[in-house]
Formats: structure tokens, sequence, C-alpha cells
């Protein structure tokens, strides 16, 4: 069987950046290729009912070991991941090695260098193996590594009969790094009552939790007009927006929060004289809060247009919610997990996500969906790594998972 980094460095050699400019599904080829080669693989290790379709969400089964009444009982159980990568920086990490940390810095190549000042718990990992880049690319292990934990996994269970199991689903999704992800997600077709995301971050981190989210779009059309005659006639636009922006609190931005803090977040300012556009992104774990910070944005909006003379519109859309609120309806998922966690060894890190994941979507969707840990760190950028050791202990811990879910004793 092969490892599950040697796995991780196939699909990381390939380049499946998404494209957030992109209207096709998967938004870039590679993500295509990638979901080919891990349907042939898939096929080949013995999964069955292996569906690619047309907009590149791949689904596979495997079947329950268990005998056809007790398995009736059993819910179903799915693990997904995502093919796609970051955009933030460079895909297809061809030039991977793997190295034995000894607490030092570790040079990658292309001038870069992987310190404890970017990695704090660099000291902490020594006698760890890491899956590094050579520094032109990202790893991808975000979210790679969890297609390799998954499928390796599934191979394990495969070879060993005797461990007991329900009917399993296996999905693999393109563009969640651009926020798609779960947009053509067919949960009938998927078919399962509840699953998991490999889609984390350090050894343990177990996540229930995510922001609630919205975006905002404000423009803001001013009276341009020649300087030289501008009294009392011009509004320039760019200092509308300025401030609104100002009439937002300084502590709700995201450099001066933590933890269940929400914040408002300015992402993009454009413009001139004439007109300008906004754009915000709004996050807070609180739904109560979640509401106030969209009800204050649109009192300063209704406020500045009753000083300007309705010169601005503002745009708001929801982009997901808390999955805690669906989660804590299917207290078994929390209670399996780490208890699974416990029985081998893997300290529980029970984090409040700060952003979102497809579970996040997906719980809202019908598909009640926590995070589970992929054994990688530094996402999104040149100094991201996977530990292989906590890798190994991901596939384990998706093995005890399945097993738990099939044992009436363990399911609450």
């Amino acid at each position: 069987m092969e490892p599950v980094v040697e796995k991780l460095k196939r699909y990381a050699a390939l380049d499946t950046q998404s494209d957030a400019d992109s209207e096709s599904c998967p938004s870039t080829e590679g993500q295509w290729v990638l979901a080919r080669m891990l349907k042939q693989e898939m096929e080949d290790m013995g999964l069955v009912d292996i569906t690619l379709d047309e907009n590149g969400y791949l689904f596979g089964t495997l079947p329950s070991t268990l005998p056809e009444e007790q398995a009736k009982t059993v819910p179903v159980l799915g693990f997904l991941s995502h093919m796609d990568t970051a955009p933030d920086f460079r895909g297809g990490a061809k030039n991977t090695r793997i190295v034995k940390a000894d607490g030092n810095a570790i040079p990658l190549g292309n001038g870069r260098i992987l310190t404890k000042e970017i990695c704090p718990m660099l000291p902490s990992l020594a006698g760890e193996e890491l899956l590094v880049t050579d520094g032109s690319t990202l790893l991808g292990a975000d979210d790679k590594a969890g297609i390799a934990e998954i499928l390796s996994a599934m191979e394990f269970l495969l070879a060993h009969p005797d461990i007991p199991h329900g009917k399993i689903r296996v999905g693999f999704t393109p563009d969640e790094e651009i926020g798609r992800g779960p947009h053509r997600f067919d949960v009938k077709a998927f078919g399962a009552d509840v699953a998991y995301t490999m889609d984390g971050g350090v050894l343990g981190e177990f996540s229930a939790e995510t922001f609630n989210a919205a975006s905002a779009k404000i423009v803001i059309d001013g009276e341009s007009i020649h300087p030289g005659s501008a009294k009392d006639i011009m509004i320039n636009a760019l200092l509308v927006a300025m401030e609104l922006n100002a009439m937002l609190p300084a502590h709700m931005r995201p450099e001066h929060t933590e933890g269940r803090d929400g914040f408002f977040m300015l992402e993009a300012l454009n413009g001139n004289l004439a007109h300008a556009e906004m754009e915000y992104i709004i996050r807070d774990h609180d739904k109560k809060k979640f509401e106030a910070k969209k009800e204050l944005l649109r009192q300063i909006v209704a406020y500045l247009n009753e000083r300007y003379g309705e010169r601005i519109v503002l745009t708001m859309e929801d982009s997901y919610y808390n999955m805690r609120e669906v989660i804590d309806q299917h207290p078994e998922l929390v209670d399996i997990a780490l208890a699974s966690m416990e029985a081998l060894g893997i300290p529980a890190k029970v984090e409040v996500t700060r952003g979102g994941t497809d579970g996040a979507q997906l719980s809202f969707m019908g598909l009640p969906t926590p995070n589970l840990f992929v054994g990688g760190m530094n996402f999104h950028g040149p100094y991201e790594f996977a530990v292989v050791g906590w890798m190994e202990k991901a596939v384990k811990l998706i093995v005890e998972i399945a097993r738990r879910f099939a044992e009436e004793d363990d399911r609450p």
C-alpha cells in the first residue's frame, strides 16, 4: 500500500489552483486532471458507485462490512476534501522533499528559509519528518493531504474487511478556496447522513463552529467639478468612502480581533473623485452580533445618504452561517471524533474556526459536516509543510471514526 505521504507528493505536483475570475466549474483545468487521476485510483483500489459529474465533483463508495440488517441501522458516513489549492501563491509543487526537523531553521530554496519566526511551532517539531517545497510553490496539503488521507484510509479498510464499518461515501470537490466548493454539491446524490471534511491544520484540530459570514458591496457616486469652482458643489466619492470606513469601529477590524470576536474587513477600495466602490466582508460567530454588524453598516449608509443626497448603494449578501447551529443537533459527530482521538492518543484541539469550511455550507444544505485536521501548517504560501506522522495519524483517525460509527454502543 502506497504511504500516505507519497500520495500527497503525487497530488501536490499537479497545479490545481482555483481561479475566482473563471466562470467554469471547476474553475481551472488542473482540477479536472486531478479528478480524473483520483477517479482511476478509486476504481483500481476497489471503491464502487464512482461518479465524476459535469462540474468536477467526484464521489465514491466503500461498501459496508456489516450484516445487511445491522447495516440499515448505521448512518451512511461521508469524508470530504477539496482538490483545488489557493490562488494566493503558485501551485504545482514538483520539487518536494522530506526533511527531518531538528528544531532549527530549514532552508527550502529560492531564498526562502522556514524559521521559528515564520512557524513558532517549529522547535516543538524536532524529530518529526516534514514534507516541504523548494520555496517556489505552495505545497497544497490544503487540501491534498486530506485527499491522500481519505484514500489511504479506504485502502486500509479494504485490506482489513474484519474491521466493522457501515457504508462510507467519499467526495472530492472543486473550488473551495474561492468559496464555491458546495455551490454545485448534490447532497442527495452524495447520499451520506453525516460527514467530516478533512481540511483542518495541526494534529488534533477539530472544529464544529465557524463564523457567520456576509459580503457587502458599496457603490458611491460623487459630484465631480473643476476644483477651481468646487465650493459647496464637489462631493469627492473617495472621501465619502473614507468617511464611511472611519465610522466603523476600529477595534472591530481583523487585526484587532481573536477567538470569537467578529469583524468588518475592507477588502477593496477602488475609484476616483466621481465614483468609488468598496467591498467588505462581515464576520461573527454569534448570530445576534452578526445581524447587529450588518444593521450598523446599513445605518451608516443611511446616515451618509441623508447627508450627501442618496449617492450610496449598499448590496449585502449572506455567505454562510455558523455550522454549530446544525452540529449541535448531531452530537455523535463531536463525541465520536473526540473519543476516537482519545483512543489513538491524539490530543484534541477543539477550535473555534475563524473562517469557514465547505462543511459550514453543507451543514445548512442538509449534510452536517464538522472539520478534522490533515496535519499541515502555513497553508497558502511557500512555507507550507505537512508533518508525515500527523498525516499517518489522520488516516488512523478516519478508520477509527468509521469503526465507532458502526458500533451501537459508541453512538449516543
